[in-house]
């Protein structure tokens, strides 16, 4: 059995940019638009904090990171200085418009056996632990499909939206909510069955977990932590610079 880690990273990242500029920020996007995966933290661009974790995970074979297309030959070069990273089989492939086609894009490309677990994990969440990685690849051989995640602290509020805002229609009871994280762990065969199904329907999920639920089958859960955030406001990179320098 060998883990194979897709890293989804074609998106842009738009709340990540200054309010001003969010409102265009699509009639923007050229070839000197900087990705927020690639904004440094402590000196060092995300992705990398990222890759690196995977990277120093023994039971990770390859690692697969989905990009947009005129991104690659630069950060391909940027990777010929992680020897450590490098020391595992490293792919880049051209990533989609939306999350799923990055993954399906990874996905086609990569040879796996039935019982190979694939590994797919937000390229911004780069302060998730060894232990989690370990427990989600230990779930997803055991159950076939595995997410870290944690117990909600808020209360949940079931809402309909109005032209004015949004109206409650109902308060979720918090012990059946878990706010999903990554990595989310699969066999093989049940993630690209998930994934055949969804082009053929043309269904968008909302993550991977939701495609192979989609598809019938029970995904356990592991517990995630609260420092493995996902990076996606200016205040989210406050956050994990403090978390960091911990």
């Amino acid at each position: 059995m060998k883990v194979v880690v897709i890293i989804p990273a074609a998106g842009l990242g738009t709340r990540m940019a200054p309010v001003s500029s969010r409102k265009d920020a699509k009639a923007k996007v050229n070839k000197t638009s900087t990705s927020k995966q690639f904004t440094e933290l402590g000196g060092t661009p995300i992705l990398i904090h990222t890759l690196r974790k995977f990277a120093a995970v023994a039971a990770v074979s390859e690692i697969w990171i989905a990009l947009r297309e005129n991104e690659i030959a630069g950060f391909r070069a940027r990777l010929e200085k992680e020897t450590d990273v490098m020391k595992k089989k490293v792919q880049l492939v051209e990533g989609g418009e939306h999350r799923q086609q990055s993954v399906e894009n990874a996905l086609k490309a990569i040879a796996a056996a039935a019982d190979d677990i694939v590994l797919v994990h937000d390229a911004v969440r780069p302060l998730v632990t060894a232990e989690i990685i370990a427990e989600v690849i230990e779930a997803a051989q055991k159950y076939g499909a595995a997410i870290a995640g944690l117990p909600a602290v808020d209360t949940v509020k079931q809402v309909e939206r109005t032209a004015e805002g949004a109206l409650v229609k109902a308060t979720i009871p918090r012990a059946s909510v878990v706010m999903a994280q990554t990595p989310q762990g699969f066999r093989y065969s049940v993630i690209k069955k998930a994934f055949d199904e969804a082009s053929a329907d043309g269904f968008l999920g909302t993550d991977e977990a939701s495609l192979v639920e989609r598809s019938g089958h029970e995904v356990a859960v592991v517990m995630g932590s609260p420092r493995n955030i996902k990076i996606t406001a200016p205040a989210d990179m406050e956050l994990a610079e403090f978390y960091l320098g911990k």
